[in-house]
């Protein structure tokens, strides 16, 4: 399959935004200080965990659709 220039590039700058916006919740979850991601014995709530969930899959999800991208850009600069 053949991704144009466009696809390409949006892809890998999804996948490059996936990961700063989810690196940056996952630094903002962890210092968290408003009580719902740790309780008052600093112990990790059920919302810390399924957030920390969400943002392991978007980083896995980003790299993916990211890859596809670097590789369409990839193979379209050997072409030209």
């Amino acid at each position: 399959m053949k991704l144009s220039r466009p696809v390409s590039w949006f892809l890998l700058a999804f996948g490059v935004w996936s990961w700063f916006i989810w690196i940056t919740f996952v630094k903002n979850l962890w210092k968290d200080g408003s009580g719902l991601a740790f309780n008052d014995a600093n112990e990790p709530t059920g919302y810390f965990w399924v957030h920390l969930t969400l943002a392991v899959v978007s980083f896995v999800l980003g790299t993916v659709v990211g890859t596809i991208g670097f590789r369409g850009v990839r193979a379209l600069r050997r072409t030209s």
